[in-house]
């Protein structure tokens, strides 16, 4: 168990090199706004395609992206059809989808079909910073992994972890190594359940043992993480820990994420597939998790997620 002090999100860290988001958008404007967001990321920069043929030329023409960030509804080619020929083509490069009203039934579809994670255009300035750091986070290992190391044929382990979001990164590798190990599935579907790992852990922490809303953090972000650092130090939420458990085969892999909080009714979940509900803040978590893994369960008092993804 790690004691190392809690650290909350804070932006995408800067590489040796600029790294490459590619804008697909038919909007010159949004192409421009979403351009001025990136380069304001530390270690990031933007180049852009108007829609998903240019997109494709451009991740055909020459060094690949190290992530798509596509706008939905576009002309010749729209980002459904992008995402599907970007899984097909250039499986190692995640998608993060730009959502706006009347982009939602397509979008729900996309991420089934691949794409990595999503942002509503509304809230790109304040979400877009978080959402790559978690996406290129889980696919750090699909992208550094050279071969199997070993062949096994099952996998258990467990952790208790402190509310420290540091501590996910490493675990969600660990975690996706041991998928891997097992041949559970490609290495395109490691980023996807990387990014359903990330969101359940980060859940764990943030709602239930600091039971933070997804309300405050939707109408003043600031001191929602203002909050998570004074209860990271006080108790009762400080002396609460993360229990993982990780069950893996050639067949399924199976993940408990349990937190020590008070917990919630799970009947009052929203419906994360509603597409009425994609653009909220709350159960944004819940849809990417329940798109990405085949079985999704709560116990009775919803402190504990069970994951199952299947071969």
């Amino acid at each position: 168990m790690s004691t190392a002090s809690a650290t909350v999100p804070a932006g995408v860290e800067a590489g040796d090199g600029l790294k490459t988001i590619l804008v697909v958008d038919d909007s010159a404007m949004d192409r421009h706004l979403a351009g001025a967001i990136i380069q304001k990321l530390d270690g990031w920069k933007a180049v852009f395609a108007g829609n998903g043929v240019e997109a494709l030329e451009v991740l055909g023409g020459g060094p690949l992206p190290d992530l798509v960030l596509t706008d939905m509804l576009m002309p010749e080619m729209d980002g459904l059809e992008l995402v599907q020929s970007i899984r097909s083509r250039f499986s190692m490069v995640p998608v993060i989808l730009m959502t706006a009203h009347g982009s939602e039934d397509i979008a729900i579809q996309a991420l089934q079909r691949g794409a990595a994670s999503y942002v509503p255009k509304k809230s790109l300035a304040r979400d877009l910073a978080e959402t790559v750091d978690q996406v290129m986070a889980a696919s750090h290992t699909s992208r550094n992994q050279q071969r199997i190391l070993e062949s096994l044929t099952s996998l258990e382990t467990q952790f208790v972890l402190d509310n420290d979001v540091s501590l996910i990164p490493p675990l969600v590798s660990y975690l996706e190594e041991g998928v891997s190990r097992v041949r559970l599935c490609e290495p395109s579907g490691l980023i996807l359940l990387g990014v359903a790992l990330h969101e359940a852990l980060t859940n764990a922490i943030f709602h239930g043992n600091l039971e933070l809303t997804s309300d405050l953090k939707e109408n003043d972000e600031k001191r929602y993480y203002a909050l998570a650092r004074e209860r990271i130090a006080a108790p009762p939420y400080s002396e609460r820990r993360v229990h993982v458990t990780a069950k893996m085969n050639h067949r399924e892999a199976t993940f408990a994420i349990r937190d020590e909080g008070p917990g919630f009714d799970p009947s009052t979940l929203p419906n994360p597939t509603d597409p009425s509900n994609l653009g909220k803040v709350s159960g944004r978590g819940l849809l990417l998790i329940q798109t990405f893994m085949d079985r999704v369960e709560h116990n009775p008092t919803g402190n504990q997620i069970t994951m199952i993804k299947r071969r």
